[in-house]
């Protein structure tokens, strides 16, 4: 047996863990009881999130498992990292593991005030702890395991041999004689039943360690789902105005960044000219381009209705406030556009006829990308939706490269400007290809 905090290598070397959290995987069973700045609180949510968002994104985009973890180590790396304690000299792990730590405890408050955002938050947090648990060393995953005090019934050997035929056909990608099976009620496996991928009789699954993980995500749903469930009835007990706003809105956070016009930063030259081809006008060639726009009035007509909103929209008349452009999450919160406007966002506000026109005009000429995209659509994913449609037209299929040699994932695209930035960023790659 292990003892808490006493690892024992297989080379019988006893290592101690003394510190505060000692080992990268986390049931999350105890809540932080430090006190952490606002700041904190809001920075720690926000970083997380990202990275359960960047998961909900890869997966409905039907990427490969593989994909999603190379994808969430990326995202991961960037917000909230969390290194194994084998070879980590040079990482903060006290540090890591308590920003993992306090974050998943404030997305938990976050999430626990409806049923389906308990659903969404399980599913994500699931599968984060899946991609650690497969990513970690086997002994530290072991005596992670012991310290949950994790145990399942093992076949003996003989019984090993005497079901050798059924094993084997089950699970043809093991080596058999090197594999140790666990014995566990197949209600608890469902995802293994409905893959077929484990050996069933009499209501037994016999479950190869390979297939460990399986069982161990199914324990850290269990426990995250009854937590959430005491969460959900403490939540409103909660009066503390300085987190409460956060913890009501967070699920509508928009992560991306913020774009400001910057008459030094507008990626390449885009005038009143060649507009359809591109954007980021400074002021000088948007009055250009809506003067053109509205040939049909005089000068003084434009000068007094239109010129000075224009203006006043790039922070140069009235109080000179410079106003951010709509994100993603702002433009589908927005209302309906009415007859005859022409804001908004396809995927949200398009009836699904006119929105199947608008993909086959545009690029989509697959039945099986239309469908793709139409049910990301249903399941009322917007923005993953309009990631997939851009993947799909720019011909980049599972991944793109960002000029370091490598192939990546594309995030999940949160505002236009994003948009018009990959694509222009994908240009210069493919001409520099040419």
């Amino acid at each position: 047996m292990f003892s808490k905090r006493t690892l024992v290598s297989e080379t019988g070397e006893v290592k101690n863990h003394n510190q505060k959290y000692p080992y990268r995987l986390n049931f999350y069973n105890i809540p932080p009881i430090e006190e952490i700045t606002t700041e904190e609180f809001e920075v720690f949510a926000l970083d997380r999130l990202q990275v359960l968002k960047a998961i909900e994104s890869a997966s409905l985009r039907s990427k490969t498992e593989l994909q999603v973890a190379d994808h969430i180590r990326d995202i991961s790396n960037q917000y909230l990292p969390l290194h194994s304690t084998e070879g980590a000299k040079n990482y903060p792990l006290e540090k890591e593991r308590r920003k993992d730590h306090i974050s998943h405890f404030i997305l938990r408050l976050a999430y626990c005030r409806t049923e389906e955002l308990r659903k969404w938050f399980i599913k994500q947090e699931c599968a984060l702890f899946r991609i650690r648990f497969i990513e970690e060393n086997k002994e530290e995953r072991q005596a992670f395991l012991n310290n949950e005090r994790l145990y399942w019934n093992d076949l003996t050997q003989n019984e090993k041999e005497s079901m050798k035929n059924e094993l084997s056909q089950a699970n043809p990608h093991i080596k058999f004689n090197d594999e140790t099976f666990f014995i566990v009620d197949f209600e608890q496996v469902p995802d293994l039943v409905a893959r077929r991928a484990v050996y069933i009789k009499a209501g037994k699954a016999y479950v190869p360690i390979s297939e460990q993980v399986t069982l161990v995500v199914v324990e850290f749903r269990k426990r995250l789902s009854a937590a959430l469930d005491l969460a959900s009835r403490a939540f409103p007990s909660i009066d503390d105005e300085r987190i409460l706003p956060l913890l009501n809105n967070i699920n509508q956070q928009y992560l991306g960044k913020a774009y400001v016009y910057n008459n030094n930063t507008i990626v390449d030259k885009v005038t009143a000219d060649n507009v359809d081809q591109g954007i980021g006008l400074t002021v000088e060639e948007a009055l250009i381009f809506w003067r053109k726009s509205f040939s049909s009035i005089t000068d003084e007509k434009f000068q007094k209705e239109y010129a000075y909103n224009i203006r006043h929209n790039y922070g140069m008349e009235g109080k000179r406030q410079d106003y951010l452009p709509l994100n993603c999450n702002s433009i589908i919160m927005h209302k309906q556009p009415g007859p005859g406007e022409q804001h908004g966002c396809p995927f949200k506000h398009f009836s699904e006829d006119n929105l199947k026109v608008f993909l086959t005009q545009t690029g989509v000429k697959k039945d099986e990308h239309l469908k793709a995209i139409l049910d990301i659509v249903k399941g009322k994913h917007y923005q993953i939706a309009c990631t997939k449609y851009f993947e799909i037209t720019k011909c980049l299929e599972d991944s793109i490269s960002r000029g370091d040699g490598e192939r990546h994932l594309m995030e999940t695209i949160t505002h236009p400007n994003s948009y018009f930035e990959q694509s222009v960023k994908l240009s210069k790659i493919n001409n520099s290809q040419n």
